[in-house]
């Protein structure tokens, strides 16, 4: 346990120092950062927002995701999603596989998410022994491939020329520093109405999501009939 609070330390310590050096370009993005899962109006009185850190090669993260998506398809429109990206240096392909999510999003956005699940549900191909001995070539063009068959076989060029311009860097960068910004250094990190949830690092299942969510949406329906009261 030890070892392991040590290593996550370092790692956080290592994300800090690259976000400082990076610092001197820092340019605020155009919209907010992170991929909202099945947009709706927000409304802060009545809408409890989860944002979730996710490394899409990453094991937990994909382990984490059924149970999270039962929960926010459970409360409907009382609580709203955000998913930002943090690919971890130890994982050799998560920067790749970030950045075609951020390409696909860009294209069609509603491809975001299959193409997030895509990656979960074939991660072993992508991890660092399976792929030691391919070229980063080899490995982009089996992205833009799979890429292509959830997003649409229509956006094949335009994916693949996502990854020879500079937006989609960008928008990678963007989220990796804005990610350790916010304290993030390893993953899945949740953060539930702006405060980061304990015991993050590893899967939340869908009781513990239960037992998160229920007295704050609980809290806001008290408050709403208050106010309707205090109008009345």
């Amino acid at each position: 346990m030890q070892a392991t609070a040590m290593i996550q330390i370092l790692v956080s310590l290592v994300l800090q120092l690259l976000v400082l050096k990076g610092g001197a370009d820092y340019i605020p993005p155009s919209r907010l950062e992170g991929f909202v899962y099945q947009p709706r109006p927000f409304d802060w009185d009545d809408t409890v927002l989860i944002e979730a850190f996710y490394d899409p090669v990453c094991p937990d993260s994909r382990d984490s995701w059924p149970p999270l998506k039962k929960a926010i398809h459970h409360y409907g429109h009382r609580v709203q999603l955000v998913v930002h990206l943090l690919p971890l240096p130890y994982h050799d392909n998560a920067y790749v596989a970030s950045r075609a999510l951020h390409i696909v999003n860009r294209l069609n956005s509603s491809a975001t998410f299959p193409l997030l699940e895509w990656f979960f549900k074939h991660q072993e191909k992508f991890y660092n022994a399976p792929t030691k001995n391919l070229s980063r070539a080899s490995i982009v063009e089996k992205i833009v491939n799979s890429a292509a068959k959830v997003a649409g076989s229509s956006y094949h060029t335009a994916i693949k020329n996502g990854f020879n311009d500079t937006q989609s860097d960008y928008q990678t960068r963007v989220s990796f520093k804005y990610s350790t910004s916010r304290g993030v250094y390893g993953t899945p990190f949740f953060y539930v109405n702006g405060f980061l949830l304990p015991d993050t690092g590893s899967a939340v299942d869908y009781n513990a999501w239960r037992k998160v969510i229920d007295p704050l949406v609980g809290a806001k329906s008290v408050k709403n009939e208050e106010s309707l009261h205090y109008f009345l």
